[in-house]
């Protein structure tokens, strides 16, 4: 094969891996428990079992994922395909029970049969499309309920959608399965005493599962890697049988990631996987996983820090490279306080300065801008730079201060009436720490101002 050109190659090798940490929405690692659960939970759906569940976990733990997954493993059972449909809702697309049912009726594809009639009930409707889905010989299809955000699902007017969801759910009308995904711990006291009874309690809980540093960092080398072109073949035939998820509802099987169509120069894959292999196991990046990995466990997160390095690979700089992992790592660690110290004025440092002395020496004693005038009026004497600055100046650099949340007003203040903004009480809203990391890191400073902040000594 002759040697493809190097731009070209890494052009969509970047590509190749932009997507894969994008759009590959049925690819979850652990949670086998979990999985299996669910999984057995629809396929007994698919047979004619009712039942209900709430799948509950912290954002961005891979609660949809894992039932996009659970959905890819079953389309391999023809029964399920053709006996079980799938409805999705929304908590916040659906956010009342008239439009929930009419999406309900659409997803069915339902529209005709009921269309002009008129239903007494929200009870009677449901029955009424559960009633057209059997069959001549009595056998039903089975329905599955996905309520993405069921907390908000709560706040609907009476919870009359998860009252009869789940009525249909324990009674044996159709075979149905109600499965709710949150991020909320305490749903189950979101629910009515009627609703709550007809729920069967079957929870699932999800956490993010990296509990060992080598599982992390063995994760950052899969998804910074390019398999195979046979690892990518043995894929397709996976996310080809997703066409069979007959749901507008269901997008992602349209969009889902396609390893099977990129072809690589064996060479560059060889040379791509053997420089980031060497280079996450060298001291300084495992140290820089390290800190990731205190600062967030999940997946999502360590997808959300590689797609920013691979978007960094250019011609000019082919590979990912040590220093470019520490210096994007570091924008994590980053105070945000600091940063707004940092694009203050000379002035406003100044301000900040004299309310930390002021701090220190009299244990964060509340303060108002005439205390704060009077320490600052001390050094602007002996200053050269603070020289002359006028009183209502400095008044607007307090005021500032104010503004940016710098420096918070007491709440007591408010039952004494109306007290002229010189004299209102504050309290500092920042760490000293923070104010000497800001002082070491503020450009072009002048020295007097930088001693004066070690010292309140003039």
């Amino acid at each position: 094969m002759p040697t493809v050109d190097q731009a070209q190659e890494l052009s969509k090798a970047r590509r190749f891996l932009k997507e894969r940490l994008q759009r590959n929405y049925t690819t979850i690692r652990g949670y086998e428990a979990e999985r299996s659960n669910v999984r057995e939970l629809l396929q007994r759906t698919g047979e004619g079992e009712s039942n209900s569940l709430l799948l509950i976990g912290p954002r961005n733990a891979g609660k949809t994922t894992l039932i996009n997954a659970v959905l890819a493993d079953l389309l391999d059972n023809k029964s399920f395909v053709e006996n079980t449909l799938i409805v999705h809702l929304d908590g916040n697309l659906h956010t009342d029970d008239r439009i929930a049912l009419k999406s309900i009726t659409v997803q069915m594809r339902l529209e005709n049969a009921a269309d002009g009639k008129v239903f007494g009930s929200f009870a009677e409707n449901l029955a009424f499309l559960l009633q057209c889905l059997k069959a001549g010989n009595k056998k039903s299809k089975s329905v599955v309920f996905i309520l993405e955000e069921f907390d908000l699902f709560c706040t609907h007017h009476n919870q009359t959608l998860l009252y009869n969801l789940f009525d249909v759910s324990q009674s044996a009308q159709a075979p149905i399965c109600v499965l709710g995904v949150t991020c909320r711990l305490d749903v189950i006291e979101l629910l009515e005493k009627r609703v709550k009874s007809r729920f069967s309690h079957r929870q699932v809980f999800l956490f993010p599962n990296a509990d060992k540093f080598e599982d992390y960092v063995k994760l950052c080398q899969e998804l910074l890697s390019i398999p195979s072109d046979k690892a990518l073949k043995s894929t397709a035939n996976r996310i080809d049988r997703l066409e069979l998820l007959k749901s507008d509802a269901f997008t992602f099987q349209r969009n889902h990631f396609r390893g099977a169509a990129y072809e690589f120069d064996k060479r560059f894959v060889d040379n791509w996987n053997k420089h980031h292999d060497k280079l996450i196991k060298m001291p300084a990046a495992q140290k820089t996983l390290q800190m990731l990995y205190d600062f967030d466990i999940s997946e999502a997160f360590l997808k959300n820090f590689i797609l920013r390095l691979v978007s960094r690979v250019k011609p000019s700089a082919p590979l990912i490279t040590l220093e470019q992992m520490s210096s994007l790592a570091q924008q994590y660690e980053s105070d945000d306080k600091i940063e707004l110290l940092c694009g203050l004025s000379v002035l406003e440092i100044c301000m900040i300065i004299a309310i930390k002395h002021h701090s220190e020496i009299y244990d964060r004693d509340p303060f108002n801008f005439e205390i704060i005038f009077a320490r600052f009026s001390k050094f602007a004497k002996v200053s050269s730079t603070m020289q002359g600055v006028e009183r209502s100046v400095v008044l607007k650099a307090f005021e500032h201060l104010r503004i940016s949340e710098l420096i918070m007003p007491l709440s007591s203040n408010s039952g004494l009436g109306k007290i002229q903004k010189e004299f209102e009480m504050h309290k500092m809203a920042l760490t000293y720490g923070q104010i000497q990391q800001a002082v070491q890191r503020y450009q072009a400073l002048p020295t007097e101002v930088a001693q004066w902040a070690q010292s309140s000594l003039i």
